[in-house]
């Protein structure tokens, strides 16, 4: 029989220059970040909770006069242990308290504390106890917000590229080329058969330019307008033009008219030659506008002859025709429908996330904040479309980590608490219309029903399908199962739709996502887990940890870098052999690069692994000798780890790979002393331990 205290030999080669992260911060950070309990209620960030709070209120009466304002909330003191709670069949949470303040035309302010439901509170152990019931919200992986190009091949084998904005919440925006090369939009998903050119919803946002309405007799959304959006306009001198050797690449902005005679020589929009450059010389113009449509081979040019609308009142009642068939069109109705489609803060959101990537993609650094959509993000989107079709620029991954992000257990909350708030607005705006008459009865409790909060709350925990009963086996299957990533669930994908690509491993994968522990029937690929040392940022992008190589040198400095940040480095593997002062020793070094294996010399490695098991899951990094293994093997092995039943007197294993410690400390099935010290007295309800180890 193995001893307990058996000494530990560590046989590895390679020293590991950081520690895996606490292997259950994913659920207690998230859960800490979205309530902010530690942090004084004027002082926390807009962050979970609180921005739920703050995106919801104030909340104006239709009338105007009154506004019910949140000034914070605070949680109160749960009335039962989570250990307490367990035993009685109870859930572990405590009472929320809002504080609201009704400001009234009439009377001033009044301000109260509102009681809107209990919440329920996470153990240290990262789970909830509902019912009496251990519980684990899952964390899902989900399509990043953000700007995605796609390419697409028609049956005819013409290649179509798109792109869409997805955003937090609202509606999606897509353009697409067709097999003519005509560019056109779709304004919502659920609606994808009507579509409009590119040119008519430029000549409808007009409207972001200026005033809400045109001047009179101003028109907006002209022809010269939308080419001055994508294109330079020249004043050629005609002599000049009748050199040039690219002439037909050169399109007139207006009409060239013989004034006399009252005759149109050249139309705008068409390709000039040298005759008729010659005709227009013979009227005795001495400059043309034109326009070079190189840069685009002349495809906007193209939408604009083939647009049926001239101005944006026209374009405007054409969509509102087109999605609203049946409705009176009017130029007002159409701007306030596409305003509440994409430029209304209320129904629109493309969130940090959203924001973030497309600053990235388009390449306007920090610059841009709105978390609406802007003009300048469709016309960059549109642009970079149009190189994408010249063979310019790349065509986005979907199923890169770069484009897939973690909702963790903090996000799910708010977006459930989001949708019990709005439910909370419409009836306040109700009652306060139901009040109007009897203003001085009126409170913030009496406006306030807490029920759609709470009933929100507890059908989030106790139905959803990320919210699951804890794998309480073995501490082993508890800490797995915190750890895991689900692609189910809202707004993810289903086992039926999700295709061969989705499940596959990724090249982004190494260091974030386990390649090895995967369930083996129809959840393959779709739930997976999360790497040994990765962790999720404020964005919810999966970084792992690599050493710095700066000169063919390793330094001390450590990178946490995501999917998208690797791409382009070259990344030696943990075991490549260097010196004590960090120089590797091999004259080329085995690295990944891309998505492929490539060997280099020293000076072209940036980054180095941090360790072997930084490729596989906690599970899979328990399996001795896993290098040896089978793939499909290694799969069963890091499942089947789970199901094992504990020992009632625990052994410790002859052959270890040095993560059993973190395993059994970060599950908490053993206890940890809060303090170091010297154990002075044990019993059987306590252990003591002071610092000299006497009572």
């Amino acid at each position: 029989m193995a001893t307990r205290n058996a000494e530990r030999i560590n046989f590895g080669k390679i020293k590991e220059p950081v520690v895996p992260p606490n292997m259950i911060e994913i659920q207690v950070n998230s859960y800490v970040e979205f309530l902010q309990t530690q942090v004084p209620a004027n002082k926390r960030k807009n962050l979970g909770l609180q921005a739920v709070f703050n995106e919801v209120f104030p909340i104006e009466s239709y009338d105007g006069k009154t506004v019910l304002e949140y000034t914070g909330f605070e949680i109160g003191e749960p009335k039962l242990s989570w250990l307490d709670s367990i035993r009685e069949g109870l859930t572990f949470g405590a009472p929320l308290h809002v504080t609201f303040r009704l400001r009234d035309e009439a009377r001033g302010a009044k301000e109260e504390k509102v009681f809107m439901g209990e919440l329920p509170l996470m153990t240290p152990q990262g789970t909830f106890v509902i019912n009496g019931a251990e519980r684990v919200i899952v964390s899902q992986l989900h399509r990043s917000p953000g700007l995605a190009f796609e390419e697409t091949t028609h049956p005819n084998g013409k290649k179509l590229h798109s792109f869409r904005i997805i955003p937090d919440r609202g509606s999606w925006y897509e353009a697409q080329f067709d097999t003519s090369d005509m560019l056109y939009v779709y304004l919502d998903r659920k609606k994808r058969r009507r579509k409009f050119l590119t040119t008519t919803l430029f000549r409808a946002l007009a409207f972001l330019d200026g005033d809400e309405k045109p001047k009179k007799d101003a028109v907006r959304g002209t022809d010269e307008e939308i080419i001055k959006l994508f294109y330079d306009i020249e004043e050629l001198p005609v002599k000049k033009a009748e050199g040039l050797e690219d002439i037909a690449n050169k399109v007139l902005v207006e009409d060239a008219i013989d004034a006399d005679k009252n005759i149109v020589v050249a139309r705008a929009f068409e390709p000039l030659s040298k005759a008729v450059v010659k005709q227009i010389a013979e009227l005795g113009v001495s400059k043309i506008r034109v326009v070079d449509t190189s840069v685009d081979d002349g495809i906007v040019i193209k939408c604009l002859k083939k647009d049926p609308t001239k101005n944006e009142d026209e374009a405007l009642k054409d969509i509102y025709r087109r999605l609203r068939p049946g409705d009176p069109p009017t130029a007002a109705n159409a701007r306030a429908l596409i305003k509440r489609l994409f430029f209304d803060p209320k129904r629109y959101d493309l969130g940090r996330v959203g924001r973030y990537k497309i600053n990235q993609k388009l390449n306007f650094g920090e610059t841009a904040t709105s978390r609406i959509l802007t003009k300048a993000d469709l016309v960059h989107a549109t642009k970079y479309l149009l190189k994408l079709k010249k063979g310019q620029g790349s065509v986005d991954d979907i199923d890169h980590l770069g484009s897939r992000r973690v909702r963790t257990v903090g996000e799910l909350l708010a977006n459930q608490c989001r949708v019990g708030l709005a439910r909370t607005e419409r009836l306040v705006k109700e009652r306060m219309t139901l009040f109007d008459q009897e203003v001085d009865t009126m409170t913030p409790a009496k406006l306030i029903n807490p029920k759609a909060l709470s009933a929100v709350v507890r059908d989030f925990f106790g139905r959803s399908q990320l919210s699951q009963f804890m794998d309480q086996i073995n501490p082993l299957a508890e800490l797995t199962h915190k750890r895991r990533l689900s692609a189910l669930g809202p707004g993810g994908l289903s086992r039926d739709r999700a295709g061969f690509e989705v499940r596959d491993v990724h090249p982004s994968h190494y260091g974030r996502i386990c390649p090895i522990e995967t369930p083996e029937g129809p959840n393959i690929g779709l739930i997976a887990s999360l790497a040994t040392f990765a962790r999720v940022n404020d964005f919810g992008f999966i970084e792992t940890p690599y050493r710095k190589v700066v000169k063919g040198r390793i330094t001390g400095e450590l990178d946490y870098l995501t999917g998208d940040r690797e791409e382009g480095f070259t990344i030696a593997q943990a075991n490549a052999p260097f010196d004590d002062k960090g120089h590797f020793l091999n004259p080329t070094v085995t690295c990944r690069r891309k998505g492929d294996f490539v060997d280099v010399e020293p000076s072209e490695v940036d980054y180095m692994d941090v360790s072997p098991k930084q490729l596989v899951s906690v599970a899979a990094g328990l399996i001795p000798f896993l290098e040896h293994d089978d793939a499909n093997r290694a799969l069963m092995g890091s499942n089947m780890q789970r199901q094992a039943v504990p020992l009632l007197i625990t052994e410790a294993p002859f052959v270890a790979t040095g993560l059993e410690e973190r395993v059994a400390r970060d599950s908490m099935a053993v206890l940890v002393a809060e303090e170091a010290g010297k154990v002075a007295s044990v019993a059987g309800d306590q252990i003591i331990i002071t610092k000299d180890g006497k009572l």
